[in-house]
């Protein structure tokens, strides 16, 4: 989805080679145990975000709309290259392993979460023994980036916002030198009456035409304090939209804020939690009494105690405000930390069907179906994912494959990255209570449309000025965001030809939009067609000539079930499902790891970031479980040896 406007970023931020370790046998047994053919099933994909690009999570089974074009190039691959090398490394690593031994932790999912989890197990914690398992046949989750012989696009997340976790990532994945970025001086622009307007960054704070000049007085006074109420009494959690009115006024919420919100999560404003959604923003009022005062607060607090250096082998930090990818799309970082990880520790085509603890030793088992690897995608790495991506492991496009195997792992500590919803369906026998918490999160459906026009269809004022009377340049620009006052469908627009270098021959526009989301749920049963057209539309009002030649459908993707909505209550859901499961299963918070976007943040940044501490959190639940083991074997020696003596 869209970037947020650089004056609600600048708020928010007052708030190589491969693996050399040694390979480690994995552990698993063939079972035949018998399971009821409606046994639960979780997916191991992970849920991310497109933050603005938004946190797109797999969907449901039924059957929704493909696009054929980009379905036929995948099905010419596939019967070019065969099954993915990675799954048929992991199929045959798995048919070879050995019974008998313990996991440390099985990591659930090798969307980016898991992977970034595995990944930083792997660098900062040798030796913890993990493995990686994934219901599909290649990790990423709902990372697609596809490539044909003209266009590369995405049809999840489509970048991010390139702090220290995601260079760190890229860094520790050996992808650093196929960075991309966008230009920092590139402008974002929002729709109102008619026009699309520049958003506010830096110097034009006062003169930017997208908020009137009392709207302007009144986000200020409120800034810093003069004219921003109270915060509700008792505790009470606000809305988003109830925060930004209070606190910045009536024109910020409708022009800059509630497009925003639709641009990270597809969200509803009047739903969406200060605290839980944009947590650094509301933290602010609590530290100084008003978004200024926390900003100073905060400044003072680090100048105090600064943060560590970077580490060196960091990658530059781009200046400026902008989002970056990769010369191939994002999938280029997922495949790279697949095949940094290895057949050994990683497993795809696993189901995972039951979970179950031993409450004598406190080990996992955890039962998985092995399903034949489809050919379905590609084995370049960039192959299509159109259509369903579904969170229970179905492949796009193709029925679900057949059993070819039962395996039971054994571990110490699970760690899942699978959506809240599929995750309800697998604790449910054991934790009704945490179940039904867990399925109270809201992903509503997503869509994503990418179209090709030629540069000459763009409206002549949204091109570069000529030079001289020379002729119109490109189409210059991040994107831009479509408030749901505006009377247009579509969300937002990305720019993605004029955002990153390669993605589309000279002489033609990529753009890449994004529909549905909280208030319109109608697109999860929405064909292409209709979905383009829809597209077309919504561009001619704006961006593209009247009379421009019918758009290039380059790629349509539907995400039934896509971006957790942190909505009022988020925390307490998390709670809940938290201390349900410690509870109803005995699954305790030491042992048993929630993790994925609904926990960490919809934006792919955010699931990076929180991935290296979740690896910290994991190795260290590890360790108070070997010393309370510890101390629980030496008090029953000393009760044996008591006994002995009577």
């Amino acid at each position: 989805m869209m970037q947020q406007p650089r004056s609600v970023r600048s708020a928010a931020g007052a708030a190589g080679a491969s693996s050399t370790a040694p390979v480690m046998r994995p552990v698993v047994s063939s079972v035949s145990a018998h399971r009821s053919p409606r046994a639960p099933v979780v997916a191991a994909a992970s849920s991310v975000s497109t933050a603005p690009s938004t946190g797109i999570s797999s969907g449901r089974r039924s059957t929704i709309s493909t696009n054929d074009r980009s379905a036929a190039i995948t099905q010419r691959r596939a019967r070019r290259a065969g099954p993915s090398p990675l799954a048929a490394a992991a199929a045959a690593a798995g048919s070879a392993a050995a019974d008998g031994e313990i996991f440390d932790a099985v990591i659930v999912g090798a969307g980016i979460s898991g992977l970034v989890t595995g990944m930083a197990l792997d660098r900062n914690h040798k030796g913890v023994r993990f493995l990686v398992t994934e219901a599909r046949d290649r990790v990423g989750g709902n990372i697609t980036s596809v490539q044909d012989e003209k266009y590369v696009w995405e049809e999840g997340p489509n970048s991010f916002q390139p702090n220290d976790s995601m260079l760190r990532a890229a860094v520790d994945a050996g992808v650093a030198p196929q960075l991309v970025f966008g230009d920092p001086k590139s402008p974002r622009f929002v729709l109102w009456g008619g026009r699309l307007r520049p958003t506010p960054s830096g110097p034009d704070i006062l003169t930017f035409d997208l908020m009137s000049l009392i709207g302007k007085i009144r986000a200020g006074l409120g800034a810093i304090g003069v004219l921003n109420g109270s915060p509700p009494a008792g505790g009470e959690e606000e809305s988003v939209e109830r925060f930004i009115r209070r606190n910045l006024g009536a024109e910020v919420f409708e022009r800059l804020i509630e497009p925003f919100c639709s641009g990270v999560y597809a969200g509803d404003p009047s739903k969406l939690s200060m605290k839980a959604a944009f947590e650094r923003i509301w933290v602010l009022e609590q530290k100084g009494g008003s978004l200024v005062g926390g900003s100073i607060k905060l400044f003072r607090e680090r100048q105090a105690d600064p943060p560590p250096p970077r580490d060196a082998d960091l990658p530059p930090k781009p200046a400026g405000q902008t989002v970056g990818s990769f010369a191939k799309g994002l999938r280029t970082l997922t495949d790279a930390m697949g095949a940094k990880m290895g057949p050994e520790r990683l497993r795809l085509n696993w189901r995972l069907t039951k979970v179950e603890r031993d409450p004598a030793t406190g080990v996992y088992s955890l039962y998985y179906d092995e399903a034949a690897a489809p050919p379905a995608s590609g084995g370049n790495g960039n192959g299509s994912g159109n259509g369903n991506g579904s969170g229970n492991g179905a492949q796009a496009a193709a029925p679900p494959s057949a059993v070819v195997k039962q395996h039971v792992v054994r571990a110490r500590s699970v760690v899942s990255t699978a959506p809240a919803w599929a995750l309800a369906d697998l604790v449910r026998p054991s934790a009704p209570a945490a179940a039904g918490a867990l399925a109270s999160f809201d992903y509503p459906p997503v869509g994503a449309v990418t179209v090709a026009y030629p540069l000459s269809s763009v409206r002549d004022d949204r091109r570069v000025a000529a030079a001289a009377g020379g002729a119109l340049g490109s189409l210059p620009g991040f994107g831009q965001l479509h408030p749901r006052t505006q009377g247009v469908v579509t969300l937002g627009t990305i720019y993605s030809s004029s955002l990153f270098p390669g993605r589309c021959p000279e002489g033609e526009v990529l753009l890449l939009n994004y529909i549905g989301g909280a208030t319109n749920r109608g697109v999860a049963t929405a064909g292409d067609d209709a979905l383009v057209a829809q597209v077309d539309r919504d561009l001619r009002s704006m961006l593209i000539k009247p009379d421009a030649p019918p758009p290039r459908k380059v790629g349509v993707r539907v995400w039934p079930r896509a971006i957790p909505q942190f909505n009022v209550g988020h925390g307490d859901l998390l709670r809940r499902a938290r201390e349900g499961l410690a509870a109803e299963a005995g699954w305790d918070e030491r042992s048993f790891h929630l993790g994925g976007n609904y926990v960490s943040g919809v934006a792919l940044g955010k699931c990076v970031e929180y991935g290296y501490r979740f690896a910290d959190q994991v190795a260290e639940g590890l360790k108070e479980g070997r010393a309370g083991g510890a101390a629980a074997a030496a008090g029953g020696a000393r009760e044996v040896a008591a006994a002995a003596t009577r």
